[in-house]
């Protein structure tokens, strides 16, 4: 995936051969994909969402980040 900003999405890396280009994290993927249906179901809020994620992949992700992210997926942007 090209990047098209200087925020590198939850979820991405830069990669190593070029700095223009980001490559996935598949581990990252899969947790924020779990967190989005547990918070869109209403099971877990937003802030324990993103607590989950970052005990689980060890990178850290906003409760408002995971909104934003959220709320994108459902306007389909």
């Amino acid at each position: 995936m090209r990047r098209t900003s200087s925020t590198i999405p939850f979820g991405y890396v830069l990669s190593e051969k070029d700095s223009r280009y980001l490559t996935e994290v598949p581990k990252e993927l899969e947790v924020l994909d779990e967190i989005k249906s547990l918070v869109s179901s209403k099971v877990l809020s937003l802030r324990e969402g993103s607590a989950w994620i970052e005990h689980k992949t060890g990178r850290k992700l906003s409760h408002v980040g995971l909104k934003k992210i959220i709320d994108n997926e459902r306007l389909g942007t």
